[in-house]
Protein backbone atom coordinates (compact mmCIF):
# COMPACT_ATOMS: atom_id res chain seq x y z
CA UNK A 1 0.00 0.00 0.00
CA UNK A 2 1.09 3.51 -0.76
CA UNK A 3 1.55 5.60 2.49
CA UNK A 4 1.93 9.22 2.58
CA UNK A 5 2.69 10.96 5.90
CA UNK A 6 1.26 13.98 6.88
CA UNK A 7 3.86 14.80 9.96
CA UNK A 8 7.88 13.89 10.15
CA UNK A 9 8.39 14.69 13.66
CA UNK A 10 8.91 11.57 16.01
CA UNK A 11 5.89 9.67 15.75
CA UNK A 12 5.86 10.14 11.81
CA UNK A 13 9.05 8.13 11.69
CA UNK A 14 8.32 5.80 13.74
CA UNK A 15 4.99 5.18 11.69
CA UNK A 16 7.27 4.72 8.78
CA UNK A 17 9.29 2.06 10.36
CA UNK A 18 6.27 0.27 11.18
CA UNK A 19 4.88 0.49 7.66
CA UNK A 20 8.03 -0.59 6.06
CA UNK A 21 8.11 -3.75 7.92
CA UNK A 22 4.50 -4.79 7.07
CA UNK A 23 5.51 -4.40 3.69
CA UNK A 24 4.39 -0.68 2.50
CA UNK A 25 5.67 1.76 0.81
CA UNK A 26 5.82 5.82 1.85
CA UNK A 27 5.21 7.97 -0.98
CA UNK A 28 5.68 11.33 0.23
CA UNK A 29 6.65 12.92 3.63
CA UNK A 30 4.62 16.54 4.53
CA UNK A 31 6.62 18.76 7.25
CA UNK A 32 6.10 22.59 7.75
CA UNK A 33 9.13 23.34 5.59
CA UNK A 34 7.34 21.79 2.48
CA UNK A 35 3.32 21.96 2.55
CA UNK A 36 3.69 22.57 -1.25
CA UNK A 37 4.25 18.86 -1.77
CA UNK A 38 0.62 18.33 -0.82
CA UNK A 39 0.18 18.83 -4.25
CA UNK A 40 2.94 17.15 -5.87
CA UNK A 41 1.90 13.30 -8.00
CA UNK A 42 3.68 11.52 -5.21
CA UNK A 43 1.20 12.71 -2.61
CA UNK A 44 -1.60 12.31 -4.81
CA UNK A 45 -0.43 8.71 -5.73
CA UNK A 46 -0.93 8.06 -2.10
CA UNK A 47 -3.41 5.54 -1.15
CA UNK A 48 -3.98 6.54 2.40
CA UNK A 49 -1.95 9.31 4.46
CA UNK A 50 -1.74 9.21 8.27
CA UNK A 51 -1.49 12.34 10.01
CA UNK A 52 0.32 13.09 13.21
CA UNK A 53 0.55 16.83 13.27
CA UNK A 54 -0.46 19.93 15.78
CA UNK A 55 -4.40 20.86 16.90
CA UNK A 56 -4.25 24.59 14.69
CA UNK A 57 -3.21 22.15 11.59
CA UNK A 58 -4.93 18.95 11.45
CA UNK A 59 -8.00 19.81 10.55
CA UNK A 60 -6.84 21.74 7.59
CA UNK A 61 -4.55 18.79 6.55
CA UNK A 62 -7.38 16.55 6.66
CA UNK A 63 -9.05 18.74 3.73
CA UNK A 64 -6.10 19.17 2.17
CA UNK A 65 -5.61 15.47 1.72
CA UNK A 66 -9.14 14.83 0.87
CA UNK A 67 -8.64 17.56 -1.99
CA UNK A 68 -6.62 14.84 -3.50
CA UNK A 69 -8.66 12.31 -2.74
CA UNK A 70 -6.42 10.50 -0.06
CA UNK A 71 -8.30 9.46 2.70
CA UNK A 72 -6.71 10.15 6.01
CA UNK A 73 -5.66 8.27 9.75
CA UNK A 74 -5.68 11.26 12.18
CA UNK A 75 -4.09 10.69 14.93
CA UNK A 76 -3.67 14.43 15.80
CA UNK A 77 -5.59 15.42 19.38
CA UNK A 78 -6.62 18.62 20.72
CA UNK A 79 -9.15 20.20 18.09
CA UNK A 80 -13.03 19.67 17.99
CA UNK A 81 -12.62 16.22 15.72
CA UNK A 82 -16.59 15.91 16.77
CA UNK A 83 -17.46 19.56 14.35
CA UNK A 84 -15.89 17.27 11.48
CA UNK A 85 -17.99 13.73 12.06
CA UNK A 86 -21.33 15.54 12.30
CA UNK A 87 -20.50 17.38 9.38
CA UNK A 88 -19.31 13.94 7.89
CA UNK A 89 -22.66 12.70 9.27
CA UNK A 90 -24.87 15.26 7.78
CA UNK A 91 -23.42 14.56 4.28
CA UNK A 92 -23.85 10.87 4.80
CA UNK A 93 -27.60 11.61 5.45
CA UNK A 94 -27.93 13.31 2.10
CA UNK A 95 -27.16 10.32 0.43
CA UNK A 96 -23.33 10.94 -0.23
CA UNK A 97 -19.71 10.69 1.66
CA UNK A 98 -16.62 12.57 2.33
CA UNK A 99 -13.45 10.90 1.65
CA UNK A 100 -12.37 8.56 4.34
CA UNK A 101 -11.40 9.22 7.83
CA UNK A 102 -10.72 7.55 11.26
CA UNK A 103 -9.48 9.97 13.79
CA UNK A 104 -8.68 8.71 17.11
CA UNK A 105 -7.46 10.19 20.48
CA UNK A 106 -5.33 6.88 21.30
CA UNK A 107 -4.37 4.87 18.13
CA UNK A 108 -2.53 1.99 20.79
CA UNK A 109 -4.39 -1.18 21.20
CA UNK A 110 -3.23 -1.64 24.74
CA UNK A 111 -5.41 2.08 25.33
CA UNK A 112 -8.25 0.44 23.88
CA UNK A 113 -8.12 -2.11 26.58
CA UNK A 114 -8.12 0.13 29.07
CA UNK A 115 -11.51 2.00 27.34
CA UNK A 116 -13.49 -0.92 27.55
CA UNK A 117 -11.95 -1.64 30.62
CA UNK A 118 -12.87 2.03 31.79
CA UNK A 119 -16.50 1.58 30.60
CA UNK A 120 -16.81 -2.03 32.53
CA UNK A 121 -14.96 -0.45 36.24
CA UNK A 122 -17.82 3.20 35.59
CA UNK A 123 -20.50 0.70 35.45
CA UNK A 124 -19.80 -1.31 38.44
CA UNK A 125 -19.12 2.05 40.27
CA UNK A 126 -22.15 3.35 39.26
CA UNK A 127 -23.91 1.82 43.05
CA UNK A 128 -21.19 2.44 44.99
CA UNK A 129 -21.55 6.97 45.85
CA UNK A 130 -19.00 6.16 48.73
CA UNK A 131 -15.86 5.98 45.54
CA UNK A 132 -15.10 9.02 43.50
CA UNK A 133 -13.23 9.03 40.38
CA UNK A 134 -10.16 10.71 38.92
CA UNK A 135 -7.99 10.60 36.51
CA UNK A 136 -3.81 11.05 36.34
CA UNK A 137 -2.08 11.38 32.40
CA UNK A 138 1.44 12.07 32.22
CA UNK A 139 3.55 12.39 28.76
CA UNK A 140 6.31 14.14 26.71
CA UNK A 141 7.39 17.56 27.04
CA UNK A 142 6.48 18.28 23.46
CA UNK A 143 2.77 17.24 23.62
CA UNK A 144 0.58 20.83 23.46
CA UNK A 145 -2.34 19.85 24.32
CA UNK A 146 -3.17 19.32 28.16
CA UNK A 147 -5.24 17.30 29.27
CA UNK A 148 -4.45 14.63 26.43
CA UNK A 149 -7.38 13.22 24.57
CA UNK A 150 -7.01 9.85 25.72
CA UNK A 151 -7.92 11.31 29.65
CA UNK A 152 -10.94 12.96 27.95
CA UNK A 153 -12.01 10.19 26.53
CA UNK A 154 -11.70 8.00 29.86
CA UNK A 155 -13.08 11.35 31.63
CA UNK A 156 -16.03 11.22 29.00
CA UNK A 157 -17.23 7.57 29.74
CA UNK A 158 -17.35 7.73 33.36
CA UNK A 159 -19.55 10.61 33.29
CA UNK A 160 -22.10 9.28 30.95
CA UNK A 161 -21.63 6.11 32.57
CA UNK A 162 -23.22 8.03 35.92
CA UNK A 163 -24.67 11.23 34.46
CA UNK A 164 -27.52 10.76 36.65
CA UNK A 165 -24.86 11.05 39.97
CA UNK A 166 -23.35 13.96 38.14
CA UNK A 167 -19.97 12.94 38.66
CA UNK A 168 -17.43 15.15 37.76
CA UNK A 169 -13.78 13.39 36.90
CA UNK A 170 -11.08 15.77 37.82
CA UNK A 171 -8.31 15.09 35.33
CA UNK A 172 -4.24 15.77 37.00
CA UNK A 173 -2.21 16.38 33.89
CA UNK A 174 1.90 16.35 34.01
CA UNK A 175 4.67 17.12 31.40
CA UNK A 176 7.80 15.60 31.50
CA UNK A 177 10.84 14.18 29.06
CA UNK A 178 10.20 11.81 26.68
CA UNK A 179 7.42 9.95 28.38
CA UNK A 180 5.31 7.95 26.16
CA UNK A 181 2.27 8.12 28.03
CA UNK A 182 0.47 7.05 31.17
CA UNK A 183 -2.63 7.03 31.92
CA UNK A 184 -4.39 6.07 35.51
CA UNK A 185 -8.01 6.07 36.20
CA UNK A 186 -8.75 6.08 40.01
CA UNK A 187 -11.68 5.09 42.33
CA UNK A 188 -11.40 6.44 45.69
CA UNK A 189 -13.28 5.88 49.38
CA UNK A 190 -11.95 6.82 52.77
CA UNK A 191 -11.06 3.09 53.07
CA UNK A 192 -9.41 2.18 49.95
CA UNK A 193 -8.72 2.59 46.38
CA UNK A 194 -9.54 1.06 42.53
CA UNK A 195 -6.92 1.61 39.72
CA UNK A 196 -6.30 0.84 36.56
CA UNK A 197 -3.20 1.85 34.37
CA UNK A 198 -1.64 2.03 31.03
CA UNK A 199 1.39 2.69 30.41
CA UNK A 200 3.65 3.01 26.59
CA UNK A 201 6.89 1.67 26.82
CA UNK A 202 7.35 3.52 23.33
CA UNK A 203 5.70 5.26 20.36
CA UNK A 204 5.88 2.04 18.68
CA UNK A 205 2.75 0.90 19.66
CA UNK A 206 0.55 3.94 18.70
CA UNK A 207 2.23 3.45 15.32
CA UNK A 208 1.27 -0.09 14.90
CA UNK A 209 -1.98 0.80 15.47
CA UNK A 210 -2.20 4.14 12.89
CA UNK A 211 -0.15 1.65 10.00
CA UNK A 212 -3.24 -1.10 10.98
CA UNK A 213 -5.92 1.96 10.65
CA UNK A 214 -4.75 2.93 7.25
CA UNK A 215 -4.54 -0.95 6.15
CA UNK A 216 -8.49 -0.93 7.16
CA UNK A 217 -9.25 2.38 5.74
CA UNK A 218 -7.99 1.80 2.24
CA UNK A 219 -10.35 2.49 -0.32
CA UNK A 220 -13.00 3.36 2.22
CA UNK A 221 -15.18 6.54 2.45
CA UNK A 222 -16.85 8.57 4.98
CA UNK A 223 -16.20 8.63 9.25
CA UNK A 224 -14.57 4.96 10.81
CA UNK A 225 -13.84 4.46 14.18
CA UNK A 226 -10.84 2.60 15.51
CA UNK A 227 -12.96 -0.20 17.21
CA UNK A 228 -14.32 -1.08 13.84
CA UNK A 229 -10.54 -1.79 12.74
CA UNK A 230 -10.26 -3.62 15.81
CA UNK A 231 -12.95 -5.92 16.02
Amino acid sequence: MKIALIGYGKMGRMVEQVALSRGHEIVARIDVDNIADFDSPEYASAEVAIEFTTPDTAESNIRRSWSKRVPVVCGTTGWDARALHDEMRAVAQRGQQMQGLIHSPNFSIGVNILFALNKKLAEIMHGQPNYLPSIEEMHHEQKLDKPSGTAKVLARDITRLNKDNHIAVPIESHRMGDVAGVHSVSWESETDAIRIIHEAKSREGFALGAVLAAEYLKDKRGWHDFAEVLA
